[in-house]
């Protein structure tokens, strides 16, 4: 079993910068990869990036050239720069482990003047 705690969201002026952070514990040495997904409201949820256990990541979409994502020890980051309105929505940790998929809880992104 994994859990994945999600932290960093919040509100932030359009143009401006926010690091979300994703805490897993358990089983983690069965991870094998780990990412991003968004869900804004009245849309479905969408892959916003991912990290391999070999380090090879993969942003897509809009947010590529603005968010990177990293991984240290069992904490996967996302930093996002230059952040839009169209950002705005709930930010969600995934981890792959075999064949089982696990969530955060997520954390709400508000991009906002």
């Amino acid at each position: 079993q994994l859990q994945l705690v999600e932290s960093g969201g919040g509100l932030v002026q359009p143009g401006g910068s926010l690091t979300l952070s994703c805490a897993a514990s358990g089983s983690i040495f069965a991870i094998n990869a780990m990412g991003w997904y968004r869900q804004a409201l009245g849309k479905q949820r969408e892959l916003v990036a991912t990290i391999t256990n070999s380090g090879n990541t993969n942003t897509v979409g809009s947010v590529k050239g603005r968010f990177t994502i990293s991984r240290a020890k069992n904490t996967v980051y996302l930093q996002m720069n230059s952040l839009k309105p169209d950002d705005t929505a709930v930010y969600y940790c995934n981890a792959v482990a075999g064949v089982m998929n696990y969530w955060g809880q997520g954390t709400q992104v508000t991009v906002s003047s």
